[in-house]
């Protein structure tokens, strides 16, 4: 049994449960930095932990960390024979690294992505690459279980970041929406509850003194260089421009 199959059947089969969501930038004084985002599946883990450590396949171990260079490397042939827009998309994710913790026993599911930044501009909607990379085929999928999790991430939006010295800004724009639906089969039930029951945290540090942020919800740290906001992950996935705001600093 595939560890998404089980995951996703007892989601439909259970009570609610949460997954939560980090978006983590560190800014240099020189608008460099890192970038990260973390799916924390605890809580997902700890009602199906007992169910995944009967099962051979999804109880195994997982701890490993891996590069999507390597991983384009090892697929150069799949993605010659992806249509033109999605190579592009996927080569300005090389400079990522996908760490990726699973431990039915220990309750534990966690994944993150991240990368090194020389300007904020340059960032992708890493969300949507953590999920994007299904494109290269079953084979991929088969070893990362966050990617066989289809659209979760994928918000129909696109992201950009922008910093001078003196603002600093996140902005999602919605994209024209595709005219075919989908169906509601019991995977988009699943992902629906998911989205109902988990959070969306940004958490941003600067290398200058906050001085407002345009997000009544949002908290600064008491040194004034960190600015955290907690959203419904329902916001994230169906109305991503909420999530948009500005930081002016002193």
């Amino acid at each position: 049994m595939k560890i998404t199959r089980l995951l996703m059947g007892l989601l439909v089969g259970f009570a609610l449960t949460s997954c939560n969501f980090t978006e983590e930038i560190y800014v240099n004084n020189d608008g460099g930095g890192k970038f990260s985002i973390q799916m924390d599946g605890s809580q997902l883990m700890a009602m199906a932990g007992k169910e995944m450590q009967n099962d051979p396949q999804a109880g195994k171990v997982i701890d490993s960390t891996f590069s999507f260079k390597d991983v384009f490397a090892a697929k150069k042939d799949s993605i010659a024979k992806l249509p033109v827009a999605e190579q592009e998309r996927l080569r300005k994710l090389e400079n990522y690294t996908m760490a990726m913790k699973m431990n039915a026993a220990e309750q534990q599911m966690m994944f993150t992505i991240a990368t090194d930044f020389k300007s904020v501009a340059a960032l992708e909607d890493a969300m949507s690459a953590m999920t994007g990379v299904t494109s290269l085929g079953k084979g991929m999928g088969e070893t990362n279980p966050l990617a066989q999790m289809g659209g979760i991430g994928n918000n129909n939006s696109t992201l950009k970041y922008a910093y001078d010295g003196k603002k600093f800004s996140r902005k999602a724009t919605l994209l024209k929406k595709e005219t075919t639906e989908v169906a509601n089969d019991s995977l988009n039930e699943a992902f629906s509850m998911i989205y109902e029951s988990s959070t969306y945290t940004v958490k941003y540090h600067f290398p200058k003194k906050i001085k407002k942020v345009s997000n009544s919800a949002a908290s600064i740290s008491s040194d004034k260089k960190t600015v955290t906001v907690e959203y419904p992950f329902t916001d994230y996935m169906k109305a991503p421009e909420k999530l948009n705001f500005d930081v002016e600093f002193e």
